[in-house]
C-alpha cells in the first residue's frame, strides 16, 4: 500500500493519494492498538481487509446520503475513493457465484432445514471471508433451506 501511495503522489492523483493516506493512518492506529493490547505481530491480513471493507461500506452509505441531498459532486468523490480502496481487497463474488457457493456449502454439509443456518453461514465465512456479501448469502441460504 505504501508503494501505491508513492505512485499516486508521483502521478498527481490527489484522490488516490488522500484516500491511501487515510487508510494508512487508520491501519497504523489499529496496529498500534493491537500491539498495546499484546499482539506482537500487529494486524493480520484479515483485519486489514476488514478495515478496508468497512471504509468501502462507509463510503457507500455516504453516497446514498449525498444523492438524497442532490450532492452528486460529493457522491462522485466517494465513488472514486471506493475505486481506490477496492484495489486492495479480493474481488467480490457476483450474485451467480455466490448462489453457487451457497448451494455447494449446503450440499457439502448436508443441510436441509433452517436449523442448519448457523453451520452453513460459519462454513461460508470460513471459505469466502472478504469475497462475499454475507447479508445476501444469508437470504439465499434461508430461501434454499426453507
Amino acid at each position: 500500500m505504501s508503494e501505491a501511495l508513492r505512485e499516486a503522489a508521483e502521478s498527481g492523483d490527489e484522490r488516490a493519494h488522500s484516500t491511501l493516506r487515510l487508510v494508512l493512518a487508520a491501519l497504523k492506529e489499529r496496529d498500534t492498538c493491537a500491539r498495546l493490547a499484546g499482539v506482537e505481530d500487529g494486524l493480520e491480513d484479515a483485519q486489514i481487509r476488514e478495515l478496508i471493507v468497512d471504509m468501502i461500506n462507509q463510503r457507500k452509505e455516504q453516497i446514498e446520503r449525498c444523492e438524497s441531498k442532490a450532492r452528486l459532486d460529493l457522491a462522485e468523490q466517494e465513488a472514486e475513493e471506493i475505486g481506490v480502496l477496492e484495489h486492495f481487497i479480493p474481488a467480490q463474488m457476483s450474485v451467480e457465484e455466490m448462489d453457487a457457493a451457497v448451494s455447494e456449502v449446503i450440499s457439502d454439509l448436508g443441510a436441509s432445514r433452517l436449523k442448519d443456518m448457523g453451520r452453513v453461514m460459519a462454513a461460508l465465512h470460513e471459505r469466502y471471508e472478504g469475497q462475499m456479501d454475507f447479508a445476501l448469502a444469508k437470504r439465499q441460504t434461508c430461501r434454499l433451506l426453507s
